[in-house]
C-alpha cells in the first residue's frame, strides 16, 4: 500500500517539473506577424539561438481525411542557413520526392533542390542558391504555397502566411548570413 502513496505522490510531483525552454519554443520568443522568433541563448554554447518558427493549421496530404498542422523553420545549422518544413504524416523519401513553391501570384518554383530527412516527416533546402532564393521571395510576400509531389507518398500541400517575414530571416540568419553562391565569371 505504501509502494502507492510513493508512486501517487512521484506522478504528481513529477507533472510539477517544467520543461526545459531550449526545447518549448515558446519561451523567450518575440512575435513578427504570425513569426515566432527566439530569443533565448543555447545552455552548452552561451551563443544566441537563431531560429524563427511558423505554423500553420492548413496542410494537406492525399493520404489523410482531414487538414493537419506544419510548420517553417528559418535557422542556422552547423554554420550554414536552413529551410525546414515539417509535417505530422509521411511526405515521401529523399530519392521519389519533388518540392514546388509559390509566392504570392509570383510565378512558382518547381523541383527545387531540397532533401527529405529521415522519419519522411521533414524536408530542408539547404542548398545556399536555393535557400537564397527562397528567403530572397519569403521577404516580400504574404502567403507561401508549398507542395511536395512523392511516388511512394502521395501529394503533400500546405499553405503559411508569411508576413512578418524580413523581421525572422534577419533574427535566424543573423549568425550565418545568406548568400547566393557567385556565379561563373565572364571573360571580357
Amino acid at each position: 500500500m505504501r509502494w502507492l502513496v510513493v508512486l501517487g505522490t512521484a506522478l504528481v510531483l513529477g507533472g510539477c517539473t517544467a520543461r526545459d525552454p531550449y526545447v518549448s519554443n515558446t519561451a523567450n520568443t518575440v512575435r513578427s506577424g504570425e513569426w515566432r522568433i527566439e530569443r533565448q541563448a543555447d545552455r552548452i554554447t552561451g551563443n544566441a539561438i537563431a531560429s524563427a518558427l511558423l505554423l500553420t493549421r492548413n496542410s494537406s496530404h492525399s493520404g489523410v481525411d482531414y487538414a493537419q498542422p506544419a510548420q517553417i523553420q528559418l535557422t542556422c545549422f552547423e554554420g550554414k542557413p536552413v529551410v525546414r518544413f515539417a509535417f505530422e504524416f509521411k511526405i515521401g523519401s529523399d530519392k521519389n520526392s519533388a518540392l514546388g513553391y509559390r509566392f504570392d501570384d509570383k510565378p512558382g518554383r518547381d523541383n527545387v533542390e531540397s532533401r527529405v530527412l529521415i522519419g519522411y516527416t521533414v524536408v530542408v533546402i539547404e542548398e545556399p542558391a536555393a535557400v537564397a532564393q527562397f528567403v530572397e521571395e519569403l521577404a516580400n510576400s504574404n502567403v507561401l504555397y508549398l507542395r511536395i509531389r512523392s511516388l511512394n507518398a502521395g501529394r503533400t500541400t500546405a499553405e503559411f502566411h508569411v508576413a512578418g517575414a524580413p523581421a525572422a530571416v534577419q533574427a535566424a540568419f543573423s549568425d550565418c548570413p545568406v548568400t547566393a553562391p557567385a556565379g561563373p565569371k565572364r571573360s571580357p
